[in-house]
């Protein structure tokens, strides 16, 4: 089953068949009706004009449909591209950006002011209402310093990495967010967080994304990446898995990498009481519409 394209391609079907898509997405449609869900934002999806374009009308045809979505958006490349533009020198260790004081006001700029605006702006054009804040509006989320241990095979010793004001969630408050989804507002996040002494920290957004679903007992949430999802070993996509699954495959190293993470991750917000958590192919035109609304997702499904 296919969702039908919006304007630009509306001529490729008939009347009937559209009136026979919006029939099949129905049962998918009451499914959510009045039920909240969590969209990580990031990737290709951001930085592509016409993928950028079709999510914001996804996510402003869900709030009509009577669905609460909630936006939490990265921006690991925007980031990137103003450090080396201001001449900021910047380095990973373990998959994370270290955030010394220079970067953490780089980070926050950009994320809570450029794309945070432009993702708002977006969803405003194609007929929602939506209202951009950070992880630092109303008590959002507080965080730590997070503490993150690497192991150094050549000298099998462990120590401890700093990573600057790289944080972990502390604590959620997801008043304000209740507030929004409770109107015809549309909430799009950007993943900083405030310590107890005032100081910002950077949160991974899929970190982020994770403890919001569950602060706000969400139904699914879903994860927009760079890949189709979890494949086996002949790297066909593994559309359903559950957490004893899930454990299976990490243990025998089918899922292996930065894969692992992620849904170990997941797992977590499953297991915390979410419903479902889905990786999903933000690659794909209308990626949202097609997991949410069709019997045919673009992604992996992670259940309890």
């Amino acid at each position: 089953m296919t969702i039908a394209s919006h304007d630009e391609n509306a001529e490729e079907h008939s009347p009937l068949t559209k009136a026979q898509i919006l029939s099949e997405a129905l049962p998918y449609m009451q499914r959510y009706d009045n039920k909240t869900v969590v969209i990580k934002y990031g990737g290709n999806a951001m930085g592509d004009e016409k993928l950028a374009a079709s999510f914001a009308k996804d996510i402003v045809l869900l709030k009509q449909s009577g669905v609460n979505p909630i936006v939490v958006h990265g921006g690991g490349p925007q980031i990137g591209a103003m450090l080396e533009r201001l001449q900021i020198k910047s380095e990973f260790k373990d998959g994370l950006r270290v955030t010394d004081r220079a970067t953490v006001e780089i980070v926050q700029m950009v994320l809570a002011g450029s794309i945070n605006k432009e993702i708002v702006t977006a969803i405003n054009h194609h007929g929602g209402k939506a209202c951009g804040i950070s992880g630092k509006d109303a008590h959002l989320m507080m965080a730590k310093k997070l503490e993150k241990m690497s192991h150094d095979p050549k000298s099998n010793t462990t120590k401890l990495v700093d990573l600057g004001f790289v944080g972990e969630p502390t604590n959620m408050n997801p008043h304000i967010v209740e507030v929004m989804v409770q109107s015809d507002i549309i909430p799009v996040i950007a993943p900083i967080a405030a310590g107890e002494n005032g100081e910002t920290f950077n949160i991974n957004a899929d970190t982020f994304a994770g403890h919001l679903a569950q602060s706000m007992k969400a139904k699914r949430l879903l994860l927009l990446t760079d890949v189709t999802g979890v494949l086996d070993n002949e790297k066909q996509l593994l559309e359903r898995l559950t957490l004893r699954e899930a454990r299976a495959l990490i243990n025998d190293g089918t899922i292996s990498g930065g894969m692992i993470p992620k849904i170990e991750s997941s797992m977590a917000v499953v297991e915390n009481g979410v419903e479902g958590v889905v990786i999903v192919d933000g690659r794909v035109k209308h990626a949202v519409l097609l997991e949410l609304f069709t019997a045919h997702g673009v992604g992996t499904l992670i259940v309890n």
